[in-house]
């Protein structure tokens, strides 16, 4: 846990920094700048010129939507901004999990501080003790079409940070609260929303952003993770390492291709398994020329992928420090700009975008995992990896394989698009095209939990494989003996993760009788979902600066 706080200034807002603050606790302060605090004194100071002006201003001098032609009088100004939140408090299903409510949360304090928005300070400034005491408001699954932006996520979370009402709920310290018994234990007062300010809280990208925020994070994991499963497969196939030599690479130099065949070498350079100048090891010398598609076009499948992501991350951080509400005021000017910045098209489409990444991922293990189980194609490894082979009631991993199979269709299937399944008619036709953000979003978090489970199978399908193939080489199952260097401490994490250090006289899973598989599969899952030790060792070779893949 970092022990400096997150300090935010409507700028430099960080995935990695909203992955901190929403999952493990670190703690935000607003930039103490005074050109920050200045800004937005000077818009809230324009909307309420504007107000005893008598100004026409969408949404605080009108009606909202299709029904701005509403004239709201200058004694209805503050009553509009609860109606909105009320009107507004109308979602559908379970509730967002507490991580993405606090990423969304962030983010829009992080967009506020950008001093576009007509808000004042102190709901900045609730935002923040909000987060800092880990109080999450409940909000609801189903609501936002991303067309306004997150319009029903984020009234609940105004509803509760202001204490508008006891319906509004909120989670403390272990504890569901009502809102003003929350605020009560915060020792905060109930506020009252100025002109503008309701409509700054609920209109805008902030909760699609944070979920979005959240799965760029962890589809890097996952995306290093595959990579690790990829390295470990190619070992025990007795794969060739020249398909990564750079020579073939550096006559197609895409940056993601570079980096990728970089990367895999760099996971296999000093394998005893491989085969490089000195043959094939723990096969026979007469085997393929060249491996098939899987191994020695794998740069060039995954390298769209990895440019993707990156593409993807920058997209997502863009987001984060804009503002993305409506109207926008230009304080300096004095003037009063009506425009779209709420609309959520890159968030949904980027997320549309992750989803096919990480079916394809999957796709791509899937047709290694099929060799390995394969005597055909493995190279001689035992069928579906059976351990104990003098055993003959032995089907070794062919449940596992069996739902690796299930698992993966569904992850091609989630990265169907939604963005461009919009409905026309929304909201008396003024919402008539939608960004969808929000669902793509949500469905892109199914689509990275779901993927957890497929990398947890996969990784002890190779684990298998790598100690069947040691065996086949060195007449033991300690697979640390041959495996490249690199790879080693991926081979060790699993095996620590499961709690069953390396034995070099069985297999991780010998006699299938006695062997809780899904146990297996869940102690990984857990390690995987968390960040934890197998994260830890492929860290390394994350891409530090995004923007110069293959440089």
């Amino acid at each position: 846990m970092t022990t400096e706080p997150i300090v935010i200034s409507g700028r430099d807002l960080t995935i990695a920094s909203v992955a901190g603050v929403a999952r493990r606790g670190w703690t935000v302060q607003l930039s103490d700048e005074p050109e920050v605090t200045t800004a937005l004194e000077r818009s809230c100071a324009v909307i309420r010129q504007a107000v005893d002006d008598g100004a026409r201003i969408y949404g605080v001098t009108t009606g909202y939507g299709a029904m701005a032609d509403v004239a709201i009088s200058r004694q209805d100004a503050d009553e509009l901004q609860l109606g909105l939140v009320w009107h507004l408090r109308a979602g559908a299903g379970g509730r967002l999990c507490r991580d993405e409510v606090r990423a969304a949360m962030l983010i829009r304090a992080n967009s506020h501080l950008r001093g576009a928005s007509g808000i004042g300070i102190e709901l900045v400034r609730r935002l923040e003790a909000f987060l800092n005491a880990g109080a999450t408001p409940h909000v609801r699954e189903f609501g936002s079409i991303g067309a306004s932006g997150d319009l029903v996520p984020l009234a609940s979370i105004t509803g509760a940070l202001i204490g508008l009402d006891p319906s509004f709920r909120v989670d403390l310290a272990g504890d569901e609260l009502d809102a003003l018994t929350a605020l009560d234990r915060l020792a905060l007062p109930r506020l009252r929303l100025a002109p503008k300010e309701g409509l700054a809280m609920v209109n805008g990208t902030a909760a699609m952003s944070g979920i979005a925020a959240l799965c760029v994070h962890d589809a890097w994991d996952q995306l290093m993770v595959a990579f690790g499963v990829h390295a470990l497969a190619i070992q025990a196939l007795a794969a060739s390492l020249q398909p990564f030599d750079p020579f073939i690479h550096l006559h197609k130099p895409h940056p993601g291709q570079l980096w990728a065949a970089h990367t895999i070498r760099g996971l296999l350079c000093d394998s005893a398994l491989t085969r490089g100048d000195r043959g094939p090891a723990g096969r026979a010398a007469c085997g393929p020329i060249q491996d098939r598609y899987s191994i020695r076009c794998l740069p060039q499948f995954i390298a769209p992928i990895v440019e993707g992501l990156a593409t993807t991350a920058r997209q997502i951080e863009i987001e984060m420090n804009s503002t993305t509400d409506n109207p926008l005021i230009d304080s300096e000017a004095g003037v009063i700009h009506h425009g779209g910045n709420f609309f959520g098209q890159y968030v949904g489409m980027a997320m549309d975008g992750l989803r096919h990444y990480i079916g394809l991922l999957a796709k791509h293990i899937d047709t290694q995992l099929a060799m390995l189980v394969t005597p055909a194609f493995s190279g001689g490894l035992s069928p579906s990896l059976v351990g104990n082979t003098g055993r003959p009631v032995n089907m070794g991993l062919k449940g596992l394989q069996i739902t690796a199979n299930s698992i993966m269709p569904m992850l091609g299937f989630l990265g169907a698009p939604l963005v461009d399944r919009f409905p026309t008619h929304a909201e008396q036709f003024n919402q008539n095209i939608n960004s969808l953000g929000f669902g793509s979003a949500r469905l892109t978090r199914q689509s990275v939990t779901t993927f957890h489970h497929y990398l947890a199978v996969a990784l002890l399908i190779v684990t298998q494989a790598v100690e069947l193939r040691t065996a086949m080489v060195r007449g033991h199952y300690d697979a640390r003996s041959c495996l490249s260097t690199a790879t080693v401490p991926l081979y060790e994490a699993v095996r620590a993760v499961l709690d069953r250090p390396p034995n070099p006289r069985r297999s991780l899973v010998w006699d299938n009788v006695g062997e809780p598989l899904d146990e297996l599969v869940d102690a990984l899952v857990d390690d995987l979902g968390g960040g934890g030790r197998i994260i830890g060792v492929l860290e390394q070779f994350r891409p530090l600066d995004l923007s110069r893949l293959g440089d």
